[in-house]
């Protein structure tokens, strides 16, 4: 018995360290699951995000306008020249038609703003359809123009939260036009009321907060004075006239500012009580503040901007007439809720009242952005397209595949099959290993040290572009071509030399056709990983602003990731959405390339 407990104890602790090993196993397939998982999570988030922002892009809002084409305009001689009927002011037309749709709009500075709601590509859209068929001059012609990106971000909601409110009081306006009262027979407007005096409380809050910073000021200022004075007083004491005199003058200056504060701090007691008192007070009128949303009243048919609120009424400007002034039953009148206030936006509220009585006409629709595939780049969101980018990219990375493809399976073959092994042949595969790590810029900074400032390229040409991607593409298909040479049998070398072939005839006939899948999987993958750069092309100037379609390699263009990033940096609203829009497109591409690769790599290659 005794005899056995050694071997009792050591299959104890053989069993205890697999259970170790065990729970080591089952913690790493765990945190290997959950890594893959939290990977998955992030690539949803980005998508998502992207998709959220960018879908909207495919849409563009389109305004019709019945638009006078008047041959005095257009084509006073009547000769129907293709330059005169270029160079009509067509703007004009446009202005015209905007000014017959809403003939009310009569101030100067309205009227701009009536201007702005269609787009400057506008005119270019008259004068196109004009060209196309000069026997419209003379006629009146409905029309779908284009909507200003403003106006495009404000009817897809992407500018504010727009909710309406429906109410069961029948309200009573006094007027048509001009400013006018709305009174409800069920307090309709105390929920808004309630909101302006909750906007008040905190007003007061604020207030309060700066009411107490400013008295801790203050009282700093009194003690600095008591201090002061002593020191003066010291001075004086001591017959040190010099120092009496600045402490006298910095007395002074503490005077006035203790004065100055004081009446700050007075001002600020008032305000605040006076807005305690006006949130507390139940009912009475209060004006609206800017800083809260806007409420426009639709009502008879017209549209009323409040500008202030009771319990059973509102006060407003009228910004579409009112058809009568008959009472609105319940049912038949509601509020349109502008969630961000009026000054953080770039469409005020009396253009929104525009774009609502066209929305209500059934002269705003939305349809699908074309221009965005066909268009190049344009300072006018609603303008750009990825046409020229697209082209871009299409014509580099022709030129990257003619160069890269041939001359990397070409040194790859040459490498692995022919060349001897030595210290030279070692020194270039360490090379070529290091190059496919170095930073992409560097392939910029040596494409316009070489191409452009030595051998006077054009810059911004996809020629150049091409055989700077193809400095970064090489290594990278060398090495999966070295790969896909290794990955080919010796027998099959061996069989074609047995059989009388020479090394080349083997290679080219036998042994390259096996590798060649590979070959196109690495290139494939290597040209996708081209189609994502932008830095050196930044680097060659294929960040011009560029707005024609490029018609051949030598021609100005950008990329698809130059043009994304041009986007992503300019201010307004429209340019996100295009470019995340471009970024889909972006992504689209990747992906099929690199779905081709996996396909190609499954359909043609060969397991030994």
């Amino acid at each position: 018995m005794a005899s056995d407990r050694p071997q009792v104890r050591a299959i104890d602790r053989v069993q205890a360290s697999l259970k170790r090993r065990y729970a080591r196993e089952k913690r790493f397939r765990a945190m290997g699951l959950g890594a893959v998982v939290l990977g998955v999570l992030f690539v949803s988030i980005l998508f998502t995000n992207i998709v959220s922002k960018g879908y909207t892009a495919f849409r563009q809002t389109y305004i019709q306008l019945e638009v006078k084409l008047d041959e005095q305009v257009i084509d006073p001689s009547g000769e129907r020249k293709p330059q005169d009927l270029a160079r009509a002011d067509y703007a004009g037309l446009v202005k015209a038609a905007l000014r017959e749709t809403f003939p009310g709009v009569t101030d100067r500075r309205e009227k701009r703003q009536l201007y702005g709601i269609v787009s400057s590509g506008a005119s270019f859209q008259l004068a196109e359809m004009v060209q196309r068929d000069p026997s419209l001059i003379g006629t009146t012609q409905k029309v779908w123009l284009i909507a200003d990106d403003d106006i495009d971000m404000l009817v897809k909601g992407n500018s504010t939260a727009i909710s309406t409110r429906q109410y069961a009081g029948i309200a009573s306006p006094t007027g048509t036009s001009g400013q006018v009262k709305v009174l409800t027979t069920a307090n309709d407007f105390t929920a808004i009321l309630n909101e302006v005096k909750t906007y008040l409380a905190n007003m007061a809050e604020d207030q309060g907060r700066e009411l107490r910073r400013k008295e801790h000021t203050l009282d700093d200022l009194v003690a600095e004075a008591q201090a002061q004075q002593q020191r003066l007083a010291a001075a004086q004491a001591a017959g040190d006239e010099a120092r009496e005199t600045r402490l006298e003058a910095d007395l002074a200056s503490n005077q006035q500012h203790r004065s100055i504060l004081e009446g700050e701090v007075s001002r600020l007691r008032d305000t605040i009580t006076d807005l305690r008192r006006r949130a507390t007070a139940p009912g009475g009128e209060e004006v609206l503040p800017s800083d809260l949303p806007s409420y426009l009243i639709s009502i008879n048919g017209g549209l009323i901007k409040a500008t202030s609120v009771s319990s059973s009424g509102i006060v407003g400007d009228v910004y579409l007439p009112l058809q009568s002034q008959n009472e609105a039953a319940a049912g038949a009148w509601d509020v349109l809720v502008y969630e961000t206030p009026e000054a953080s936006r770039r469409v005020k509220d009396r253009v929104v009242s525009w774009v609502w009585e066209l929305e209500r006409q059934g002269l705003i629709e939305k349809r699908f952005n074309s221009n965005f595939f066909t268009n190049g780049d344009s300072r006018e969101p609603e303008l750009a397209g990825i046409g020229g980018a697209v082209m871009g990219s299409i014509f580099t990375l022709l030129v990257t595949l003619l160069l890269s493809f041939p001359i990397g399976v070409a040194a790859a073959v040459y490498l692995e099959e022919f060349a001897p092994k030595n210290k030279w042949t070692d020194l270039i595969e360490v090379n070529i290993n290091n190059l496919a790590a170095v930073p992409s810029i560097v392939f910029g900074l040596l494409g316009l040290a070489v191409f452009i400032n030595f051998f006077s390229m054009p810059r911004s040409a996809p020629l150049v572009g091409g055989l700077v991607l193809t400095l970064m593409t090489l290594p990278t298909i060398i090495i999966a071509s070295r790969a896909a040479l290794k990955s080919v049998p010796p027998s099959i070398r061996e069989a074609a030399l047995g059989v009388g072939a020479s090394r080349m005839q083997a290679m080219a006939h036998h042994v390259l056709p096996l590798a060649m899948p590979g070959m196109l999987t690495g290139t494939i993958i290597g040209m996708a990983q081209a189609l994502g750069e932008t830095a050196p092309l930044l680097m060659i100037g294929m960040v011009a602003f560029i707005v024609d379609i490029p018609g051949g390699p030598l021609d100005p263009s950008t990329v698809l990731p130059v043009q994304i990033f041009l986007w992503a940096d300019s201010p307004e609203r429209a340019f996100v959405e295009r470019t995340s829009a471009a970024i889909m497109i972006l992504l689209a591409f990747l992906i099929v390339m690199n779905a081709i690769a996996v396909v190609m790599r499954r359909r043609f290659e060969r397991r030994w």
